[in-house]
């Protein structure tokens, strides 16, 4: 593993994998043990959060282009080893950005969804999910996941107040003008039905002043980082948005959480991690 060639991202821009790529495994256990290894890191790496969420999509039955897309995120984790998330003393303040992919899923259509949340400039929250339905409109799926971020939003103003912590109307961002306008706009149309939970549920945050939904332009918008692959200019540039960087100071590499039946779960390094280093280099 650490002989292997390092990379600047763990997933080629705009590429997407399918159930049917590759040649099915022989021995798929392999893949899952690794799989399952490498989501303990998302817990402090959330710039491989999507590439995660997307391989763990085929722990069913994983071919061998799953197992390629596996090795670039241990070549990209190689080359990454200090990184991590860093914290600095800020305001009190709560900000989400919101994103969804749509229809990206080659094998069933549905979107995948995306929110970064923040106090102060400090990321606190995140997600990279595929949505549970196929949305007929760009519009849907992003108002989806505006409902979702917005419950993720209500969450942590609940534990504030609980914590007598006082919190200024929380701001969300998203890039679609459409859903933005259906949760300000109080007339429900008729071609909009099918969303219309999540559409009461954001419109009356909004309503009582308990959310604030803002437009923010494509380029600026930091949770594309959960949608897709993207180039390496661009994926560098929002990573370090997340304040995802190397450590001033030498730490015992990437220190991860790993599976052991006897004794549950144990810390232990990501590079050291037994599976890994019997890799076929070669073929990296």
């Amino acid at each position: 593993m650490q002989d292997a060639k390092h990379i600047s991202s763990p997933v080629a821009s705009g590429r997407r994998l399918s159930l049917h790529d590759g040649v099915p495994l022989d021995d798929p256990s392999e893949y899952r043990s690794v799989v399952g290894a490498l989501k303990y890191l998302t817990l402090t790496r959330p710039d491989i959060a999507f590439i995660m969420n997307h391989i763990c999509q085929f722990m069913r039955q994983p071919t061998s282009a799953h197992w390629v897309a596996v090795k670039c995120i241990l070549r990209y984790l190689n080359g990454t080893s200090t990184h991590g998330l860093f914290y600095k003393p800020g305001s009190l303040s709560l900000m989400a950005y919101s994103d969804v992919d749509y229809a990206g899923d080659l094998d069933d259509r549905r979107s995948t969804g995306g929110y970064y949340l923040y106090v102060g400039s400090n990321l606190i929250s995140w997600s990279s999910k595929k949505q549970g339905g196929v949305s007929r409109s760009s519009t849907e799926a992003e108002y989806r996941q505006l409902a979702y971020t917005a419950a993720a939003i209500s969450w942590f103003c609940a534990l504030f107040r609980y914590l007598q912590l006082s919190l200024s109307c929380p701001k969300l961002w998203c890039d679609n003008i459409s859903a933005i306008s259906l949760a300000s706009n109080p007339v429900f149309h008729a071609r909009t039905r099918h969303v219309e939970v999540d559409y009461h549920y954001v419109h009356e945050k909004v309503v009582r002043q308990e959310l604030d939904v803002r437009y923010l332009a494509t380029h600026d918008q930091i949770a594309d980082i959960f949608m897709k692959g993207l180039s390496i200019p661009r994926f560098q540039l929002l990573t370090s948005k997340l304040l995802v960087r190397s450590s001033p100071v030498n730490l015992r590499g990437c220190a991860m959480m790993v599976y052991n039946p006897r004794r549950r779960l144990t810390m232990q390094s990501a590079l050291n991690h037994p599976y890994f280093n019997d890799l076929d280099k070669d073929a990296w």
